[in-house]
């Protein structure tokens, strides 16, 4: 299907309404007292400041989006700077995401724990993003369930 740059132009700015999960904040709250968040975003920096509003009062302690690596998940670029600007080993974090092929392939390329946020959609095993065959470290079905495993020492 050929998508016209009107029909582009109009779903880059309806990222701006997106809103969270409903668990989002909350789980996000949750993990923010025991660890150090951060961000690695496929959009551009003007998308994600509406986007972070939208996730107050929860604060990440760094963000890496597309463009300020020029580069796009699953560019292992994007995972290097977020390790490098974390402070932290590998083997201290664990990255969470919902695309097997965005997130999952390039964190297990890396040698990175990684969570898979699969949640329920139209088209399972990929949501919104491309099909992906990584096997991911964990998998739960929404950040929520995330909070929780890290809360009982599960992962």
């Amino acid at each position: 299907m050929e998508i016209s740059a009107e029909d582009g132009r109009a779903f880059a700015e309806s990222l701006t309404r997106w809103n969270p999960f409903i668990d989002t904040i909350a789980a996000l709250q949750s993990l923010a007292r025991r660890f150090r968040l951060g961000i690695i975003s496929n959009v551009d920096d003007d998308l994600f400041a509406e986007t972070r509003k939208k996730l107050t009062p929860v604060e990440f302690d760094f963000v890496v989006t597309a463009q300020q690596m020029q580069s796009y998940k699953p560019s292992h670029r994007n995972f290097e700077e977020a390790i490098r600007r974390s402070g932290l080993s590998k083997d201290q974090i664990l990255h969470a995401g919902q695309s097997l092929y965005h997130d999952i392939a390039p964190a297990n390329a890396l040698g990175i724990r990684n969570v898979w946020v699969n949640r329920p959609s139209i088209r399972p095993g990929s949501g919104a993003a491309r099909p992906g065959t990584a096997t991911p470290t964990y998998e739960v079905r929404t950040l929520a369930e995330l909070s929780a495993l890290l809360s009982a020492g599960s992962a």
